[in-house]
């Protein structure tokens, strides 16, 4: 079969053998199934940026820190070598996601590294060798929807523990094998401490999630595990065995405004008595 030419290096170097099939394309990218030796992985080849539709982008990459000062001045500057560079960030981000995930006891596909805009990772299949569905073409008993919707919300739950939040999970983004769930997808993966959008990625995760699972568990739709992770995680008491309960009780206590704006206040106070200083000084 033809194949894309950004697989050819791979071949070339002897990461591919023989491209099987396309496996899907997306807003994002173009997946392959390809042959490595003895076992089949699939080739995740990242669209360029004017092809992608990835909508905000700009949220998803806030707080994201470069490792190298020239390179974030030029992504900042956005040259062309900054283009290129933030292509590369972009693609990488997906990789190091998936490593530190796996280690954080998240099922996601095994990844074995980015070439070139080109990611090689496992190929999630049931025990037939047949590749996995998406959870949006699976139907379920109320049973296996509300099994299932746990162990979704303690991988949320664990990339929050490891500081990320996936940013676009949903039905569509999830595979299941004969093992249950398995999050794919995230090359928009948030910064949870640095990004100021994390709170609403994440609360919109879960409830992409809940509202899925809700249709075969009516149940779950009354649950809170966003707010409830964040509190958890805001109070620095998240850990990766946390047993969640899916309720949170909202504060009803109302600030006090004066109390507040005496701070403002002190805060502003304090600061001009330090330019003050340094002034003099």
């Amino acid at each position: 079969m033809r194949f894309p030419k950004r697989i050819q290096p791979l071949i070339d170097d002897g990461l591919v053998d023989e491209v099987l099939r396309q496996l899907m394309s997306g807003k994002e990218a173009t997946v392959y199934v390809v042959r490595c030796g003895k076992e089949i992985r699939c080739a995740k080849i990242y669209k360029e940026a004017y092809k992608r539709s990835f909508k905000k982008a700009v949220q998803y990459q806030e707080g994201r820190k470069g490792k190298n000062s020239r390179r974030t001045r030029a992504i900042e500057k956005g040259s062309k070598f900054g283009r290129d560079q933030q292509e590369e960030a972009w693609q990488n981000t997906e990789v190091d996601a998936l490593y530190r995930l796996a280690n954080a006891g998240v099922r996601v596909p095994k990844p074995y590294g980015c070439f070139d805009g080109v990611l090689l990772m496992e190929l999630i299949t049931d025990d037939e060798g047949q590749v996995a569905p998406r959870l949006n073409d699976v139907s379920m008993t109320p049973e296996l929807a509300i099994e299932d919707h746990a162990i979704v919300m303690k991988s949320v739950m664990r990339m929050l523990c490891a500081g990320l939040v996936h940013g676009d999970l949903s039905e569509f983004n999830v595979l299941v094998d004969d093992y249950g769930p398995v999050i794919i997808d995230l090359p928009q993966v948030v910064d949870a401490a640095a990004n100021n959008n994390a709170f609403a990625m994440l609360e919109r995760d879960v409830n992409n999630m809940t509202n899925y699972y809700g249709q075969f568990a009516p149940e779950l739709l009354g649950s809170k595990y966003a707010k409830e992770m964040w509190a958890l995680y805001e109070d620095g008491e998240l850990h990766p065995d946390v047993e969640l309960t899916g309720q949170f009780e909202e504060s009803t206590e109302e600030a006090d405004i004066d109390v507040v704006m005496q701070e403002i206040k002190a805060a502003f106070a304090e600061e001009q008595e330090r330019l003050e200083r340094i002034r003099e000084g």
